[in-house]
């Protein structure tokens, strides 16, 4: 909207209405023609402004979002000022709002009643003045304490070391700029073009930090702005918190997070997904999933429990994870340091340019920290130790036990104890439970119920585990439908918008928009129905047709011409990768547990594969696996391919090759005979 179409448009309505009050021929001909003139105008404005826009700025963040994305998406940052009603009254004064927040945003976790741990003597903690003492000695008879204290000797092994200059140098080198930072911080740009200095003037106070545990005050200080999530605007509950730490906060957190983190590398268990390097939801979701095939192949049941927590991460107990840190073999210096980075946190929230008062924050994990999900990870870790014989699908706060068995009584049975022990575990922990909004999906249709403390959990026929819709039968129908669905949205704003682009935004928008809807955990989803993969490709076909314009050319001629391929056959491609990453050791073991790799034989023969094809029963929980079909696939390609001697450049080499599947979606029916695979003799 600019002044030139403002103008016309304020004429065009002037004589729109001198034309209904009186209707001549010639006020009807002056209305049509200022009518046609905006029309023709509002076009030339379009066309105008997206040539204006530079590639650059397409693919530069902030910019992308300003001008793009309010075309494709209501998600979008409103600069509407919050207007919220507290005991029928309605306030909106920005100052008054910071302060109503901030006290709810502190406060949350005192409202959740959480009970405290009891099972020690206070006659004893009363002549021991040493913080950290007595926080070892008041959870020293703790469940977690106990669990831990069983796999470790309880002597010191972790200490931190102070840093070579060179490290830090490098940690102000990968300072991102584009980051959001406080109104009183040094801009991170120009720590960046002056780290030199920085490293000198910051060396001595981070190895001070770190020998004699005490980290600084100043970096402890968070500003927090509400950002609305979804009902009712004037209600605060429905408004979450995003914090902003100093910069440089995580200049001095990540020498402290690398260190700790390698000492955890080795303890976590296999089965904790989230914040790990390596690690991805697709990982956990796979190990599942496979395990469910495999169990529909040979005709067994499997039962999953969703389990829901509420305010996991601002739960977290500072005193517990202190015990804890220290029967993970923590030196006392170590655990100084832990605990003065947890505690004397403070916190403001900000509306406009309004503050709220400062508040403590007395439990949690420091939000938008980079130590945060570690210590949450290192916390929730003895859970995975406590119940044994039970598998997890689990990342971050989001813990779904599954158990396998050879009937539907057994599973319920083991779940329902399983159930028990995680009640448990998270009241002895600080953490609440909902246990009405768990779920229960099983591979059976049959309804049953779980007792999950004293509420009763029916079956569900399909459930929505880690943003993947999964149904009892493994169909995944509802969830690409609804990937399609927002496919099909974003692909006609871009129709709406593509005569006013020129080619190389409409790639880049398309690139943003629509392949991104299939890049999610793809390895879960990708062996669906012909019908399924049909519509994605006609989807996928609609959007080329509309980037190049070109109505005359085959899906395929379009593909090649795009220089890519179908969303099938890059699944095919990224389900290579990871067994690239399997046989060189450079997969998490959850996910590489889900191929059979073959023993070494003593002589080299020509059949030299490295996985075997495991015996299936079924084909679509049996052939139509990543267990089977990845070996099949491997095994398949070239030897100088499979030789590659790093992930880049293999990732490289299998992007100019054409895969050969021997899936249900890759071949071709034909009349009286069946699926046939055409790449093969028949």
């Amino acid at each position: 909207m600019n002044k030139t179409y403002s103008k016309a448009i304020m004429t065009r309505s002037r004589l729109r209405n001198k034309f209904l009050k009186c209707r001549t021929h010639e006020n009807k001909q002056n209305y049509a023609k200022q009518r046609n003139f905006c029309v023709s105008l509002l076009r030339k404005t379009k066309r105008e402004y997206y040539n204006n826009l530079k590639v650059a700025d397409v693919c530069d963040n902030k910019k992308f979002w300003k001008n793009i994305k309010p075309l494709f998406s209501d998600k979008i940052k409103c600069d509407e000022n919050i207007t919220l009603i507290e005991n029928e009254v309605i306030k909106s004064d920005d100052s008054e709002i910071s302060e109503i927040m901030n006290s709810f945003f502190c406060n949350i976790v005192k409202n959740l009643n959480i009970p405290k741990f009891k099972d020690f003597d206070e006659d004893h903690l009363t002549g021991i003045s040493d913080p950290i003492q007595k926080i070892l000695a008041k959870y020293k008879k703790h469940p977690s304490i106990l669990t831990i204290s069983k796999r470790s000797d309880m002597n010191p092994k972790f200490k931190f070391n102070p840093i070579e200059r060179d490290d830090l140098l490098k940690e102000l080198h990968n300072l991102d700029s584009k980051k959001s930072s406080q109104e009183s911080d040094i801009p991170t740009k120009i720590i960046k073009e002056n780290c030199e200095f920085f490293a000198d003037f910051l060396l001595l106070p981070l190895n001070s930090c770190l020998t004699t545990g005490n980290f600084p005050s100043i970096l402890k200080l968070a500003d927090i702005t509400p950002i609305f999530k979804k009902n009712k605007k004037t209600c605060k509950e429905n408004y979450r918190p995003v914090s902003i730490l100093p910069n440089l906060s995580k200049v001095f957190e990540k020498p402290i997070f690398k260190q700790i983190s390698d000492y955890f590398k080795e303890i976590l268990s296999n089965f904790q997904c989230g914040f790990r390097k390596g690690f991805s939801t697709q990982h956990c979701l796979v190990a599942m999933l496979e395990k469910w095939k495999m169990c529909n192949d040979r005709n067994k049941t499997i039962g999953a429990l969703l389990t829901d927590l509420s305010k996991a991460f601002d739960c977290l107990s500072h005193e517990l994870l202190i015990a804890k840190l220290h029967a993970y073999g923590f030196d006392m210096n170590s655990l100084r340091l832990v605990h003065s980075y947890l505690t004397n946190r403070y916190q403001r929230t900000k509306i406009k340019g309004s503050y709220s008062s400062w508040m403590e924050i007395i439990f949690g994990v420091p939000q938008g920290s980079v130590l945060g999900p570690l210590l949450f990870n290192i916390f929730l870790c003895d859970l995975f130790f406590s119940i044994e014989n039970v598998e997890f699908a689990s990342f971050a706060d989001d813990t779904t036990p599954f158990v396998t068995g050879d009937c539907l009584t057994d599973v319920i049975s083991s779940l329902e104890k399983t159930a028990a022990d995680l009640l448990k575990w998270f009241e002895t922990n600080g953490m609440v439970a909902n246990p009405e909004k768990c779920q229960l999906i099983t591979n059976k249709k049959t309804n049953v119920t779980l007792n999950v403390g004293e509420s009763k959990i029916s079956n569900s026929s399909s459930v929505k585990l880690l943003g993947i819709q999964i149904d009892y039968q493994l169909t995944f129908r509802e969830h690409i439908n609804v990937i399609c669905n927002k496919a099909n949205n974003k692909m006609h704003a871009l129709a709406r918008i593509s005569p006013f682009l020129d080619f190389d935004k409409k790639r880049t928008l398309f690139n943003a928009f629509f392949e991104s809807q299939f890049s999610y955990c793809p390895l879960t989803w990708m062996l669906h129905n012909r019908e399924l993969n049909n519509r994605i490709n006609r989807i996928q076909e609609k959007c080329l047709r509309i980037i190049f314009n070109d109505y005359s050319l085959t899906f395929q001629e379009l593909l090649q011409k795009n220089k890519t391929d179908c969303i099938h056959q890059r699944n095919l491609k990224s389900l290579c990768i990871e067994i690239y990453k399997v046989k060189n050791n450079l997969s998490p073991e959850i996910f590489s547990n889900t191929f059979q790799v073959k023993a070494a034989g003593k002589y080299n023969l020509r059949n030299n594969d490295t996985f075997l094809v495991p015996k299936v029963k079924s084909v679509f929980n049996g052939t139509e696996s990543l267990s089977f079909l990845g070996p099949k696939l491997w095994n398949s390609l070239p030897d100088e391919l499979k030789n590659k001697d790093s992930i880049c450049s293999f990732k490289s080499a299998i992007k100019q090759l054409q895969i050969i599947c021997p899936c249900r979606i890759c071949k071709d029916f034909v009349a009286g005979v069946g699926f046939v695979d055409f790449a093969k003799p028949i």
